[in-house]
């Protein structure tokens, strides 16, 4: 697979606006919110297995009173206060979103960490050949960015741990900013500038 690197002409409205690193830092925190499972829970003294019976008479007997032995403060008890299921996914304004992936953009550009090429047409799903690609460009970190789902390159980057690949609609803030190079095709900037113009 041969790789040739052109230079075409960058929008300065999406890749070279001021960088906001309170709003990265806002989106980071956000995606990864929106990951978690939310999943983890405890058992209140409700929950607990037994604990039905009073273990002893209220009065009479010298022990304090004790009306379960599921207490939280028995041992085999309930949790008080333990984590629940709950979801923990929120978003932030559309223009907060949009802003952040400007400046996550830039900032690539700025750095010169966008790399753009010609096209990227595998002969086979092999990974020993997207590794010599990656190797004419110096890269060892990347994120490549493509317009249409292409099976070869999905599957010969899929073993590559520093390298991921994602179609335009799926560009986001942590990604870009988690791998060290922007790889993009001419179609997928074109299509890139034309979501995000103004």
């Amino acid at each position: 697979m041969e790789v040739h690197v052109v230079q075409p002409e960058l929008n300065q409205a999406i890749f070279g606006v001021k960088t906001r690193l309170p709003l990265l830092h806002q989106m980071v925190v956000m995606q990864l919110a929106n990951r978690r499972a939310g999943s983890a829970a405890t058992k209140s003294k409700g929950f607990v297995r037994g604990g039905g019976k009073k273990p002893w008479r209220q009065k009479g007997t010298g022990r304090a009173r004790a009306g379960s032995n599921r207490s939280p403060i028995w041992v085999g008890g309930g949790t008080t206060f333990g984590p629940q299921p709950r979801d923990y996914s929120y978003r932030l304004p559309r223009t907060a979103r949009r802003r952040a992936l400007l400046s996550a953009l830039s900032l690539k550009h700025r750095d010169g960490k966008v790399i753009v090429v010609d096209r990227l047409e595998p002969e086979e799903a092999k990974t020993k050949i997207m590794v010599k690609a990656l190797a004419e460009l110096q890269v060892q970190s990347a994120l490549i960015i493509i317009t249409d789902a292409n099976e070869k390159i999905e599957r010969s980057s899929r073993n590559l741990p520093k390298i991921k690949v994602l179609r335009v609609e799926g560009l986001n803030v942590y990604d870009l900013l988690r791998y060290e190079h922007l790889i993009l095709t001419e179609d997928a900037l074109k299509a890139l500038q034309a979501r995000l113009a103004v």
